[in-house]
């Protein structure tokens, strides 16, 4: 292999951090030599215990791609093993034009796909560069985590937080989540695809989602890196829509692909496209949010509602979660683990909810086993659509464990 080296650009590279703060990271420094071989300083509150697994990693990494020397210097937060390596890769990857990736082992479970209809209450936001928060995320319990790499991640350090979220999907435990993926837009997020897809992940989130034509240029390339790594499960899409262009079109885009399993919306950047602030009583965002149920229901999929920013005020988290379940919704994002709870607690149905699509569902079987063309709960007629969705009502309870078959 004849090394490349980017002569123009820097000299010497960095990627991570290494604050107080920053626990299960690090900061790496590299500069390539011509000679002398490896030079590497260990500077880690494990050193004692680690510096030689420590510095054995990294001239792996360093002969995986065929540099010989260089000076290398980590300061290091107790990072795992596949967090150096990300660190050290992305450095390698601004002094070197190499599309070698170091890959860390794949656990068995992370090679696993999802449902299209699993139940999306919670998803749990982090930022795609910061592995102390995505470490050990599953354990919160929520039904999906997103490792974000757009507007959680600054422009100068995306780079190497695709190259983390790659190692993240193939070496953190989610304990069951589904493994969600914020991609960014354009020709960067097509980057991320190549760089995510392989690792399995179950599902890309789009964001600023305007237009279907958008949405089937993020289909046909999960398609083709399918194929091209013979990846068998279905990879999914939530768009999320974050304008009113996007609004408009919600219909179209939640139909564009049988991939598309949900339509979630950010009223941040919509309540920003649309002129007005966002408030707690959200007037103003109430036509979007209806729209966008509209359209992913009437395509027979799943509407999640937007981040509820306030961490500290559980109580108002309630009060909007119950707000979006009487929109139609299915689940919304959060930001905080503690949110978890809360969010399934208001999206569980009630004890009155479940008595109710009982006798409703008791009404239809009765009808049905005496021949009878018309059902009736009391004085009033229930049709199909009503017994559906009582069912799905009792489904959801069993499944939550509130009631048992």
């Amino acid at each position: 292999m004849t090394l490349i080296t980017k002569e123009h650009k820097v000299k010497t590279a960095y990627a991570g951090q290494h604050e107080r703060a920053d626990r299960s990271d690090c900061m790496m420094t590299l500069s390539l030599k011509k000679s002398g071989g490896f030079d590497i300083t260990v500077n880690s509150k494990v050193k004692l215990l680690f510096e030689k697994a420590i510095r054995e990693t990294i001239t792996n990494v360093m002969t995986a791609f065929s540099i010989e020397h260089a000076k290398v210097i980590i300061d290091d937060n107790g990072a795992p093993d596949y967090v150096i390596t990300a660190r050290l890769e992305a450095c390698i990857k601004q002094l070197v034009d190499t599309n070698i990736c170091y890959l860390p082992e794949m656990l068995k479970q992370n090679i696993t796909g999802t449902k299209k209809e699993r139940m999306r209450r919670s998803r749990l936001y982090l930022p795609g560069n910061t592995p102390k928060l995505s470490l050990n995320a599953g354990l919160h319990g929520g039904d999906a985590i997103i490792l974000d790499l757009e507007d959680s991640v600054a422009p100068d350090r995306k780079d190497e937080a695709r190259i983390l979220v790659r190692n993240s999907l193939r070496a953190v435990d989610f304990y069951g989540a589904e493994r969600m993926v914020r991609i960014n837009q354009g020709d960067r997020g097509l980057k991320d695809l190549d760089a995510v897809i392989p690792q399995h992940a179950n599902l890309i989130l789009l964001p600023k989602c305007e237009t279907a034509e958008q949405l089937l240029e993020v289909d046909k390339r999960i398609n083709d890196l399918r194929k091209e790594y013979k990846i068998e499960h279905e990879v999914w899409i939530m768009p999320i829509i974050e304008s009113a262009l996007g609004v408009i079109n919600a219909f179209d885009i939640a139909g564009a692909s049988i991939n598309v399993v949900a339509l979630a919306i950010g009223l941040e950047d919509y309540t920003a496209d649309i002129g007005v602030p966002r408030t707690p009583e959200g007037k103003e965002s109430f036509f979007a949010r209806s729209m966008l149920v509209n359209a992913a229901k009437a395509n027979g999929i799943q509407a999640i509602d937007s981040v509820f920013s306030d961490v500290s005020d559980m109580e108002a988290l309630y009060e909007n979660v119950l707000e979006s379940k009487s929109l139609g919704f299915d689940g919304m994002g959060c930001i905080h683990p503690r949110q978890i709870k809360v969010i399934h607690d208001a999206f569980a149905p009630t004890e009155k909810e479940i008595k109710k699509a009982q006798k409703i569902v008791d009404a239809y079987e009765e009808a049905e086993n005496k021949g009878l063309g018309v059902v009736s709960v009391g004085s009033k007629m229930i049709d199909p659509p009503v017994v559906k969705r009582a069912q799905k009502t009792l489904d959801l309870a069993y499944s939550l464990g509130l009631r048992k078959k």
